[in-house]
């Protein structure tokens, strides 16, 4: 079983225009919902490749209701969400499809309390013992220790489980600190973990900081890979336009996918960024179509090789 952790779930809620201008009123021709948030996402992608996963995180109010409840029925995904006092965020995206552009809008989280905090902790840490992989992600709601993180990748590592770390700023700090064997950070969030805009160097410092492997995404330049293992860098086969979101998600399941999968590195970065490609290509946020993944997996380039013994 795959864990996804989201501290920080939302409803996502897209909305297609014709054109978005400011300013003016628009005529919403599409609206979709889905459950979100970075390990939600994540984990509805791994159910799709065939893998058993268990979503956990916090859920709250008649937004969390509406997200659980759209979580029911998914194949091979089990729902672990602790009910809070609060109430879930929604996100909402804004896609104009007359540019294939996307604004977004992300409300903040519910106040979690001390006492929700440390049940949740409790939980995680015996949903971690049946685990194979376990992935944390995404931004902390109000009331979570900054240090939320490096204290669930501590757990982890602990009972010997691999843990993926995906966030940003102060918690992603904290996190390489307590030495995850995987982060993904995008390359802003790479250069503000470390203060290089270089990515391989930035790439390598992270490892200094404590990553054991850093995958950088580059946008639409794709991944790199830097660990003792090896250097890679992964690009789709072509510039593609359409909604970014989740896009980052889906590449963490595909690393995933590839860990428990056992493939060699140069297939993991492969699978990521063919699933993230395929994402910014699905019209709702966060989906992916199987025949362009597919497609596009055997046009992705992978650079780079093993170090040297």
């Amino acid at each position: 079983m795959i864990l996804t952790v989201t501290l920080n779930t939302a409803l996502d809620i897209t909305y297609r225009v014709p054109a978005l201008r400011p300013h003016t009123a628009h005529r919403v021709t599409e609206v979709t919902e889905r459950p979100g948030g970075k390990g939600v996402n994540v984990a509805r992608v791994l159910a799709a490749l065939g893998h058993e996963v268990t979503v956990t995180g916090f859920a709250g109010g008649a937004t969390g209701r509406a997200l659980r409840e759209r979580l029911t029925g998914v194949p091979r995904l089990t729902d672990a969400l602790l009910p809070v006092s609060g109430v879930t965020r929604r996100t909402t995206a804004v896609v104009d499809a007359t540019t294939g552009d996307t604004t977004q809008f992300n409300e903040p989280g519910p106040t979690i309390a001390p006492t929700e905090w440390s049940g949740f902790v409790e939980v995680y840490e015996e949903l971690v013992g049946a685990a194979s992989v376990v992935a944390l992600c995404g931004s902390l709601p109000p009331g979570v220790p900054v240090g939320a993180y490096a204290q669930l990748v501590r757990v982890a590592r602990s009972l010997h489980v691999p843990v993926l770390l995906d966030t940003s700023g102060e918690p992603l700090r904290r996190g390489v600190a307590a030495r995850p064997d995987i982060v993904k950070p995008n390359a802003e969030e790479l250069a503000e973990l470390t203060g290089s805009h270089e990515p391989l160097q930035a790439a390598r410092d992270a490892r200094r900081r404590g990553a054991r492997t850093v995958v950088a995404s580059l946008g639409e330049a794709g991944l790199l890979l830097e660990n003792t293992e090896g250097r890679w860098r992964a690009a789709p086969p072509h510039r593609v336009q359409g909604n970014p979101t989740g896009a980052g998600d889906s590449a963490v399941a595909g690393l995933l996918s590839g860990l428990v999968e056992r493939l060699p590195w140069p297939e993991r970065l492969a699978r990521a960024v063919a699933l993230s490609t395929a994402t910014v290509l699905a019209p709702v946020a966060g989906e992916f179509d199987r025949g362009d993944y597919e497609a596009l997996l055997e046009r992705v380039t992978v650079t780079g090789g093993a170090s040297a013994a």
